[in-house]
């Protein structure tokens, strides 16, 4: 699930409309709009906060890397677990490798 299905999942659960988000954080309607229909990239950390506060839930939930969500797939906990087994070393060659995946992916768009 995308940060913008959370975000209007979030919303749609408190049933709030895009004004009352945007009036309770301080943004437009029409940035809680693209940021739900995700036209609106990479949202500034002091927003994703205000967000979670607004939503009551955990930054890391809101963003879509909370390896304990009940919605996350068996599959990532497992890497996430995995991940967390290995010492400093070899999460730095994974940190690494992840970098030059995205980096070659970058290259061939």
């Amino acid at each position: 699930m995308s940060f913008a299905q959370r975000l209007h999942k979030h919303r749609i659960s408190k049933a709030m409309s895009l004004q009352e988000v945007a009036d309770a954080i301080g943004i437009s309607k029409a940035h809680v709009w693209n940021l739900e229909k995700g036209l609106s990239d990479n949202p500034s950390i002091e927003l994703v906060v205000k967000l979670a506060e607004l939503f009551r839930v955990g930054v890391a939930d809101l963003i879509g890397e909370n390896p304990g969500n009940p919605d996350e797939s068996p599959e990532m906990v497992a890497l996430y677990r995995d991940l967390k087994k290995l010492d400093g070393s070899d999460r730095e060659t994974i940190r690494v490798l992840m970098e030059r995946l995205r980096e070659a992916r970058g290259k061939l768009d």
